[in-house]
């Protein structure tokens, strides 16, 4: 079987990439291999978290909160495909799904009788601590403010512990998970997020603009 990162080398990275000089503009495209996609997963989760605080400005014009909100939805797709990616080889990895099968829209599992269905994927935990790195930097950063007052430290800093408990908590219950699949007793499926509005043929309102322009 090939070898599976641990939580804490995931989070580790995710620390890593978010103090490289650049990143995320400078990233890569995914190589194809496990590691790439969980940088391609935290990449576009970054590049989200900044268009999400650009859409919430108030005196710019409309049409650049509408090019936030495009760049959203591009990013968005982006990530859930790349937590798509990550199920995929994870469960290749460990030999719970016919490889062959792995990237199409009805993956065929290969489980042990008796194991239990987890029902939040492995892509998903690492997708959510991805978020939780970005929430973490972004409360150390209001830790450290020099322009604010102490109450706002303070609550700054409570936070901070508490998202840092969450990760922790977050991190070992992937390592269970995985611990559990390796040894048989778990498993989990590549579930396909279908996002139609992003969909021309399937989002309702893109179709009947398209009947209309035709």
């Amino acid at each position: 079987m090939t070898s599976l990162p641990t939580a804490a080398e995931i989070v580790a990275a995710h620390e890593r990439w978010l103090a490289g000089a650049g990143w995320p503009q400078t990233a890569a495209s995914p190589a194809g291999d496990l590691w790439s996609w969980i940088e391609a997963n935290h990449r576009h989760n970054s590049l989200l978290w900044a268009e999400e605080d650009l859409a919430r400005r108030t005196r710019v014009a409309d049409a650049e909160i509408a090019a936030n909100k495009r760049a959203i939805d591009r990013y968005n797709q982006a990530r859930n495909d790349a937590t798509e990616r990550v199920d995929e080889l994870l469960l290749v990895a460990l030999g719970l799904v016919d490889a062959a099968s792995a990237r199409t829209d009805a993956p065929r599992p290969t489980v042990a009788a008796g194991a239990r269905l987890n029902s939040e994927t492995a892509g998903s935990m690492i997708d959510r601590l991805s978020i939780l790195a970005l929430k973490i930097r972004a409360m150390r950063e209001q830790a450290a403010r020099g322009d604010v007052d102490v109450a706002h430290v303070e609550a700054s800093r409570r936070k901070l512990v508490q998202l840092e408990q969450q990760r922790a908590d977050l991190a070992g219950c992937l390592d269970a998970l995985l611990d559990d699949a390796r040894a048989g007793h778990a498993y989990f499926k590549v579930y396909r997020q279908f996002k139609m509005y992003n969909d021309p043929r399937l989002n309702p309102a893109l179709v009947a603009e398209s009947r209309r322009a035709g």
